[in-house]
Order: structure tokens, then C-alpha cells, then sequence
């Protein structure tokens, strides 16, 4: 939490990202405690809301803006915790399997047998002047709801949700059409976020598109 922010992400590597999910809230505590006082619009329960647009407000009030900063910020911890862990993953041969987790619990690097196999062959581009792994060209999709109760009283005030893979890959892959496509994102999270994440899933889907940093 950063000023009642609620920032979460989970990402995996091989040579370079695999894919990013990201879910924050603008506030986020108990009901009627630190998450204001803003309708509850999403109770989990029926059918996926196709009409569910972002208000106009959230482009003019600086609220894409923001969450545009919140992804940045964390596919640069993300890569640069990458970065870091190279000599580290060249050093251990018999490492399969890899799960970084922050001290706070905001982030989660992973990397299966066959990432940390590829990333020990395959060298990792960094990014220019930074002690960090380069990111690809990216395709990102942006779920938002005004607000979230949770089951237990969790309340997420601008609860937003990012889905991440690079440019190339995601062509292939049609992010949240049907559970196979959606499960990657859908298990990013332990509960009480997953279920944050399945009711974020029903609401329409927003494109975006980040060049390479």
C-alpha cells in the first residue's frame, strides 16, 4: 500500500517477459473503513456485463494516466529483479523452478524449468543505462470497476486489472476470450484478489499498446 493504493503484480521471465498481471485499486480496505464511500457496483454474482464502459471521467481526471504509471512502475521492478537474478539462475544448474516474492507481497517473479532453461542460453537484451532487463513491445488489456466488495468486506475503489504478454505473442493468444485464455490471468492471485480478478474479467475489455523501454 502507497498512500491507500493497493498495487499487486505477478510476472514470469524466460530470456525475457513471458507475461504480466497487474491489480490495483486507488483505496482499498474494509467496508466503511479507508475505501470511501463510493456504490458498490459488482457484487460477483450474474452475468458478465458487456455494457460496463469506463466513465469519461476516468481519461479526464487523470485516472488512465495513473494506472498507465502503476503498469510501468511494475514491469520495471519486475525486469529489473530479472536483471538481477541472472548470475544467480547461470550459478545454480539444477534450479527447475523459481518464485521471487517482495517482502510486502506487491510482486511475484516466477520462472518454470524451461525459462530459467532458456535464460541461461539465450542472453537477455538490457535496457539501455539501467540495471534491468529490456521490455518487448507490449499488448496490454485494461479491465476497470468504479468499485468491489469482496467476500469478507475487502472494498477496492478503482479496482483495475492489466493483462501483459509481448506484442508477437499476444497476436496468437486473445486475451479473456473463454477460460484457456483466461486462466493465466485468472491464477495470477491468491484469494481474496482472484476473486477480484474473475469479476474484473466480466467487464468489457480496453486495448492498449506500449513500445519497448
Amino acid at each position: 500500500m502507497d498512500d491507500g493504493v493497493m498495487l499487486k503484480w505477478k510476472a514470469d521471465f524466460g530470456s525475457t517477459l513471458g507475461s504480466c498481471v497487474i491489480l490495483g485499486a486507488s483505496s482499498a480496505g474494509s467496508d466503511g473503513a479507508g475505501a470511501g464511500t463510493a456504490p458498490v457496483v459488482d457484487s460477483g454474482h450474474g452475468e458478465p456485463d458487456d455494457s460496463g464502459s469506463i466513465p469519461e471521467s476516468f481519461y479526464t481526471n487523470g485516472g488512465l494516466k495513473l494506472r498507465v504509471v502503476w503498469t510501468i512502475s511494475s514491469l520495471i521492478a519486475a525486469s529489473a529483479r530479472h536483471y538481477l537474478l541472472q548470475p544467480i539462475i547461470a550459478d545454480h544448474k539444477t534450479l527447475e523452478s523459481l518464485d521471487l516474492t517482495d517482502a510486502d507481497g506487491q510482486g511475484m517473479l516466477t520462472m518454470d524449468k524451461w525459462q530459467l532453461q532458456e535464460l541461461r542460453v539465450r542472453p537477455v537484451s538490457a535496457s539501455v543505462d539501467s540495471h534491468r532487463t529490456l521490455m518487448p513491445a507490449l499488448s496490454m488489456q485494461l479491465w476497470y470497476v468504479p468499485c468491489i466488495e469482496l467476500p469478507g468486506g475487502l472494498v477496492l475503489n478503482g479496482a483495475t486489472l492489466v493483462a501483459i504478454k509481448p506484442s508477437d505473442e499476444a497476436t496468437m493468444d486473445t486475451v479473456g476470450n473463454g477460460a484457456t485464455e483466461s486462466a493465466w490471468i485468472l491464477d495470477a492471485f491468491e484469494e481474496p484478489y482472484r476473486t477480484a480478478v474473475s469479476m474484473l474479467l466480466k467487464r468489457r475489455t480496453y486495448s492498449l499498446e506500449m513500445n519497448s523501454f
